[in-house]
């Protein structure tokens, strides 16, 4: 792709745009778009145009902007991810049948923990998580999973820091994190309450892929509830998944 007069790739440009969305801005005009890419306004608008075009981008009734279908077509095709969901729902709907509460699939990615699905029950408790959203890996449980198990230098670079508090409980120490991390690889799980937020506690285990840990699977209690059955109910559930990952290679 051809360079900006900045050095920007097309393909770069292209990224800043998308990137404008998330989970709780869904809809944007291009004037916006351009605003939070910094990208000159002539520039983002052909590109947003070029995207509508082609799809990737929508334009409702009141010339808005929303992700486009076939950009979500694209992604799921061949998509890893979309074979990890497939394997793991049938069990986390058998842990939300259990717990009743909120039941979470989450991957690394790019030293945050990307969550692919939930499932909640209506008279669940407090919870921040939304599918395809993000959350730091060293406060959430489904994160500390990720990272126990992450590659050294992944797991490294978190450790440098800056280590956020997400809340008054989030673990913002290198030592205690690291600490917490090995403690995490010997058990296979971790509970962390008050570490999101204040009035709820999650659970999360590792989930494996021919040994390699691909995911975490997780739930979401309200802060005093006993952990027992849903550490029980999350094991069994990681190591059917991991059955059923096995088979599908």
């Amino acid at each position: 792709m051809a360079n900006s007069r900045s050095g920007d790739s097309m393909t770069d440009r292209i990224v800043r745009v998308l990137d404008t969305f998330t989970t709780e801005r869904t809809m944007q005009t291009a004037t916006e778009i351009a605003a939070r890419t910094g990208l000159p306004a002539s520039s983002a608008h052909r590109i947003v145009g070029d995207l509508v075009a082609a799809g990737l981008l929508e334009r409702d009734e009141d010339n808005r902007i929303r992700l486009g279908m076939r950009l979500w077509e694209l992604a799921l095709r061949g998509s890893s991810a979309l074979r990890l969901r497939q394997a793991a729902l049938p069990h986390m709907e058998r842990v939300q049948t259990l717990i009743r509460e909120h039941t979470q699939l989450a991957v690394l990615e790019h030293e945050e923990a990307l969550f692919l699905e939930r499932l909640s029950h209506p008279d669940a408790g407090a919870n921040i998580t939304r599918v395809a959203g993000r959350l730091p890996v060293h406060a959430s449980s489904s994160g500390l999973v990720l990272l126990a198990h992450a590659d050294p230098p992944i797991r490294e670079r978190v450790l440098a820091g800056p280590l956020r508090a997400v809340a008054r409980e989030t673990v913002t120490g290198a030592a205690t994190l690291r600490a917490m991390l090995t403690t995490i690889r010997r058990r296979g799980y971790v509970v962390a309450p008050g570490s999101i937020e204040a009035v709820s506690t999650g659970v999360a285990v590792p989930v494996r892929d021919h040994g390699e840990v691909v995911a975490a699977l997780s739930v979401v209690l309200p802060r005093d509830s006993a952990t027992a059955a849903a550490i029980d109910a999350l094991l069994d559930a990681a190591r059917a998944i991991e059955k059923d990952l096995n088979r599908s290679r």
